[in-house]
């Protein structure tokens, strides 16, 4: 007698005992979703885009170029990059019109190669609003929108590859909690924005490896947030200094579980500077960074949102995963001097 009690495995016909498989992908329903995904987010976002042009003509002291911008508010704010601006002390920007019109720099912040603008223009501005970079997962999508070397309103795609980067910029120092993307950028792209497929700015468009295929970074909207808020407060920023460098990494899940830690992620220290606030405190390198004052450190992002003005001249409490033991450690930031690199 032949056993039939797996004829279902292989029968088109046999009943829901069958499991369940994936249906074949239409790749040209793919593509065409994929597609529209990105024409709708350049169609939102596309008319915020601006072009910045800092040259100075024959002034050397004061060093400026040609970049992207994106008009984050109604009444004109707009956030580049502190190297297009440069210390020019005029800048112009166009639409996507062609308008031209003359820019006030409002305040700059070269820790986070940030600057923050506002158009002279009296018109109802197109705008991008920022996302929240938090949420962001590596693998989704990440869309550019720039004027790499002159071509205006120059749109490139691709995903997102880490989070929680650090990233040393032109001036020496390390710009945390950068996103790295394979969205193809060039010169001219810098300050333009890295846009979700939700159409929020997720970053802030500042660097390339010279060389490389496909490695990209932008500054995440999460920092820009923070950075043009104390801009338009106190037309600087003024931080909580421990002297750390840091990245976005896991949390063991042992060490998870052990300590009651919710948090997946934390801030692994990178390196410690020598008589740094960190250093004085016994901070290690490789220290996983889980909590800041009873307040979970996520990531990077955590981490320097949390060393705010606030906490200035303060004993800070930082509770650390090191070789398996959850330690605390007392730390007291001084104020993040212009000088310091990192």
């Amino acid at each position: 007698m032949r056993d039939t009690s797996f004829d279902y495995l292989t029968d088109p016909d046999s009943d829901d005992r069958s499991p369940s498989r994936p249906a074949p992908v239409d790749e040209r329903v793919a593509m065409d979703a994929y597609s529209e995904a990105v024409s709708s987010v350049v169609e939102t976002v596309g008319p915020a885009v601006v072009r910045v042009d800092s040259r100075s003509g024959d002034d050397k002291a004061a060093r400026g170029g040609i970049g992207s911008g994106v008009i984050i508010s109604p009444d004109g704010l707009v956030l580049t990059n502190a190297h297009v601006v440069g210390g020019a002390p005029d800048v112009h920007i166009t639409d996507t019109e062609g308008r031209i019109g003359k820019a006030r720099l409002l305040g700059i912040d070269p820790d986070t190669d940030l600057a923050l603008l506002r158009s002279d223009v009296e018109r109802n501005h197109a705008y991008a609003p920022l996302g929240d970079s938090k949420t962001l997962r590596r693998g989704q999508l990440a869309i550019a929108i720039g004027n790499p070397l002159g071509f205006d309103s120059t749109v490139t795609a691709g995903v997102i590859s880490a989070l929680g980067r650090s990233l040393r910029a032109q001036t020496g120092r390390v710009i945390e909690d950068v996103i790295q993307t394979d969205a193809a950028l060039n010169p001219g792209n810098s300050g333009g924005p890295l846009v979700s497929s939700r159409g929020e700015v997720i970053g802030i468009n500042t660097a390339v490896i010279m060389g490389a295929q496909g490695i990209c970074f932008a500054v995440a909207s999460n920092t820009a947030n923070h950075v043009l808020s104390e801009i338009v407060l106190h037309g600087r920023v003024r931080r909580a200094y421990i002297g750390v460098a840091a990245q976005t990494a896991p949390v063991p899940r042992r060490g998870a579980v052990a300590f009651g830690l919710d948090n997946p992620f934390g801030a692994m220290l990178e390196s410690v500077e020598a008589g740094s606030p960190a250093a004085v405190a016994g901070l290690m390198s490789y220290d996983l960074v889980v909590r800041l004052d009873g307040e979970p450190v996520t990531g990077v992002g955590d981490l320097i949102h949390l060393l705010d003005r606030n906490r200035i001249g303060k004993p800070v409490r930082i509770e650390a995963l090191r070789r398996g033991r959850l330690r605390d450690f007392t730390v007291i930031p001084t104020e993040r001097p212009r000088s310091v690199a990192g």
